[in-house]
């Protein structure tokens, strides 16, 4: 049988969010899924997601703004065109994909600026909003440093997580941003609630935040759809509850479903996660 690991997660070394740390463990067995749902490795947001992001981080003409893992043109294009940025770069180390962006981008008429890089090795030094989705520790750690020394009032928009050990500024889930200089969270209890802005976590919260992240990287297939939610559903859950902020002190009828869906039809066990030492 399958286990959803969740070692070390609560490990208070770990400077990953706790939603991150276990989406970087149940990736590795949930490969049926399309274009790594999961991580958002290689998952391309529709236009209507990019076009929502820039919304609420309020991208206009007076900012430059980075795509950090680009993959295609579709974000640059969309800032350029629609929200007349000053300036707007994609960085990606996919060197097949860049030269494919570069072209759609010339053919269309649009002045961005397209680079084959690590995005670790990259100058964003003059950036006023970044989009950044990884889940990679190594990447994360590394452009937090660099996150860091932006300068104030910098935005960078994640998805479904926010930067480790920060308080996010603002929230529209699963979209968040965090502004320069950021906001120390005390705990992982503390950065949770802010997330979800209540003050706990009950089957309903858990449902409707994990649904809004699969609409935001919603494939064709709706079968898949609904499984992610019912994962991710499951993850915000029993996260929630090892971190002692679930409503209540038993399992909810609609999540002990689930779980036991998962094990009996998908041979995936979430109960192993319920029975691991809390903080």
């Amino acid at each position: 049988m399958v286990k959803v690991t969740g070692e070390n997660v609560h490990a208070k070394e770990n400077k990953f969010s706790f939603i991150t740390i276990i989406l970087m463990k149940i990736e590795d067995y949930l490969e049926t899924l399309p274009n790594n749902l999961l991580s958002g490795e290689d998952a391309n947001l529709s236009e209507k997601s990019f076009r929502e992001i820039f919304k609420f981080a309020s991208l206009d003409k007076d900012d430059i703004f980075y795509h950090l893992g680009c993959g295609d043109e579709k974000g640059i294009e969309i800032a350029v065109s629609e929200f007349k940025v000053k300036k707007a770069i994609g960085i990606d180390n996919n060197l097949e994909k860049i030269k494919q962006a570069k072209k759609n981008l010339k053919d269309k008429n649009i002045q961005a600026e397209l680079i084959c890089q690590n995005i670790e090795e990259s100058d964003i030094s003059d950036a006023s909003i970044i989009l950044f989705w990884f889940t990679d520790e190594n990447i994360i750690n590394q452009m937090l440093e660099k996150f860091k020394n932006l300068k104030s009032e910098t935005k960078i928009i994640t998805i479904w997580g926010p930067l480790p050990d920060c308080l996010p500024d603002q929230v529209d889930f699963p979209y968040i941003i965090n502004k320069v200089p950021f906001k120390k969270a005390q705990s992982m209890q503390e950065q949770l609630l802010a997330i979800f802005g209540v003050k706990c976590v009950d089957f309903i919260t858990a449902w409707e935040f994990a649904e809004r992240y699969t609409k935001s990287i919603g494939t064709p297939e709706i079968k898949n759809d609904r499984f992610l939610t019912i994962i991710q559903t499951l993850i915000i859950w029993i996260n929630a509850k090892k971190l002692g902020v679930a409503c209540g002190d038993e399992i909810p009828e609609s999540i002990q479903t689930y779980i036991n869906i998962m094990k009996m039809h998908f041979d995936i066990d979430f109960e192993y996660l319920l029975k691991e030492q809390s903080v």
